[in-house]
């Protein structure tokens, strides 16, 4: 998306109030009257998804998943809290009858509670199964249909009209929220002429109303014209020094630069991206009226002279204020144009590294740096990249994955929201990995804002928010160039734009980078820094198995 050093993402003041569930993060209510809930989280590396359903009543419980709606062919579980215990058992339905029990048990009883005149079922199974008589749940953007029943005693019988169905996508849930007063806002360019450039990036910054005191943005919704142009945008507050509108091209004299609160951002293949319930992106408040400055990447692919387009975001915000403030963190191989780094040409399957060490946060912040619960991750290559993985380290070790995608696609870059909630605490470190197919180029490929340049960065979405925009790394050229032997004084660029690449010295060359020391640069809302040196530490797709605690 943005170079490191040219823009920079929001942290704001942390807010307060008690944690979401971070297992379980998701929630919905399967019927009108609100006796029937159902709570999930998931972890896609795990393979695993976890449901919690509570429903008003002391008999039993019965809940599946079905192809229409209906009994016929659906995968349920049962369950309740008995005379003599609880009960739990798979089965799966062949008909409008009862369910047969399934020959494998695919469905793992957490917990069943009764208390208070209702009943609690916690449970786990495989994301996809492989047992014939299971539903199978996927990872796409439709919806599963749900279906649940229960009795008013523990003598499982006909439901009548206790049961009811209702769709949900338990991977890609959005949360849909409608505060009473809620308003919007519209961050909008007018009728841009966008060059006959493959890449061109326009700013406009605006004055908005003054909001009575402070608000929470809790939905972002793209306002595209011209889908074939629009690639990114990025929301910028900006410092009180900015106080006069303009637009230009960005990152030219005068462009807004200083403007490097991110209060919104969009990718392409995105849609709208609603905030967790109990969180929200804070906006107004100020005591002098506020600008922000809009940021559009134009991927201009056919070079077309002569088009124009009115594109933005529209933010709407409520004042009924949520438990905690959002921050956005950039994460990953830091955008150094000129320092050197390069892909090689004609590389299947090249892997370049950041690191961000959480451990010198306390550098530039005043302590205790709280932990971070992260809720949503966005990540980000260019046209060679075919996978990114956002690693989490604690104490030397992978323990999880803060973001995978093994399967990336420029044309589909979006925020998601994780299956549960992640802890980063002090001291931990994000490695960012990602690979490259170079396959179609016969030069380097080097780090840049142009399309055909390339990016490594994962941006975390997170609560209580810290004043920390970014944490990025690059290596040191300095050492990469000692290690192969040869001068410090050598031209990078030039030597590299010269090598004669091919299968061994694009081995070695991605071995070095991975190897030499990596420069870290932590950054905060007000440009201050800190530097500190690291290394990359290998990633496995076998983990820990200590969990994010």
């Amino acid at each position: 998306m943005i170079p490191l050093l040219l823009s920079l993402l929001l942290a704001w003041p942390p807010g307060t109030g008690a944690q979401q569930d971070t297992l379980m993060p998701f929630m919905e209510n399967l019927d009108a009257d609100s006796n029937v809930i159902l709570k999930w989280g998931f972890s896609e590396v795990q393979g695993t998804i976890m449901f919690q359903l509570t429903v008003k009543t002391t008999g039993w419980l019965g809940f599946g998943f079905s192809p229409n709606g209906g009994m016929a062919a659906s995968d349920i579980v049962m369950g309740g809290v008995g005379p003599n215990g609880t009960y739990f058992m798979d089965y799966h339905a062949t008909g409008n009858s009862f369910p047969l029990v399934d020959k494998k048990q695919s469905y793992t009883l957490l917990s069943l509670t009764e208390a208070d005149g209702q009943t609690t079922m916690t449970f786990r199974r495989s994301i996809q199964s492989c047992d014939e008589e299971d539903f199978h749940i996927t990872v796409s953007q439709l919806p599963v249909k749900l279906i649940y029943a229960y009795g008013t005693s523990d003598d499982i019988r006909y439901h009548a009209n206790r049961r009811g169905t209702k769709e949900v996508n338990l991977l890609k849930f959005m949360p849909r929220s409608s505060p009473p007063d809620s308003n919007y806002l519209d961050f909008v360019v007018e009728n841009v002429t966008v060059p006959a450039e493959r890449t061109y990036y326009h700013c406009k910054v605006m004055k908005v109303p003054k909001l009575n005191g402070k608000n929470h943005i809790y939905r972002i919704e793209p306002v595209i014209e011209h889908l074939d142009l629009v690639h990114h945008m990025l929301l910028y507050g900006c410092p009180s020094s900015v106080n006069q509108t303009y637009e230009k091209k960005c990152y030219t004299e005068g462009s807004g630069e200083d403007c490097i609160r991110v209060v919104s951002a969009w990718g392409v293949g995105g849609g709208a991206f609603e905030l967790p319930e109990i969180a929200g992106i804070p906006i107004g408040g100020q005591n002098n009226d506020e600008f922000y400055r809009l940021e559009i990447h134009y991927n201009n692919l056919a070079q077309e002279a002569g088009r124009r387009d009115s594109s933005g975001l529209r933010l709407y915000y409520t004042a009924q204020l949520r438990q905690h403030d959002v921050g956005i963190m950039t994460t990953g191989l830091m955008v150094a144009i000129g320092w050197g780094y390069t892909i090689p040409p004609n590389a299947p399957a090249f892997h370049s590294y950041g690191l961000c060490n959480t451990s010198h946060f306390s550098d530039i912040l005043p302590d205790p740096v709280p932990d971070l619960s992260v809720f949503s991750v966005a990540l980000h290559t260019h046209l060679a990249g075919r996978k990114v993985q956002a690693g989490h380290i604690r104490n030397g070790e992978q323990i999880d994955f803060l973001g995978l995608d093994e399967n990336f696609n420029f044309e589909m870059q979006q925020a998601t929201n994780l299956g549960n909630i992640k802890t980063i605490k002090p001291g931990d470190e994000i490695v960012v990995e990602c690979t490259y197919n170079t396959t179609n180029r016969k030069g380097i490929t080097q780090l840049g804002l142009a399309t055909t340049d390339e990016m490594c960065l994962a941006f975390v979405f997170y609560y209580p928010a810290i004043p920390v925009t970014s944490c990025c790394s690059h290596p040191d050229m300095h050492a990469y160039m000692a290690m192969m032997g040869k001068t410090v004084n050598q031209d990078i660029g030039e030597m590299f734009k010269t090598a004669a690449w091919d299968q061994s010295s694009t081995a070695v060359h991605e071995a070095t980078m991975k190897t030499v020391p990596q420069i870290g640069f932590i950054i905060d809302v007000n440009k201050n820094y800190t530097m500190y040196e690291g290394n990359i530490r290998n990633m496995t797709a076998t983990l820990s198995g200590k969990g994010d605690t």
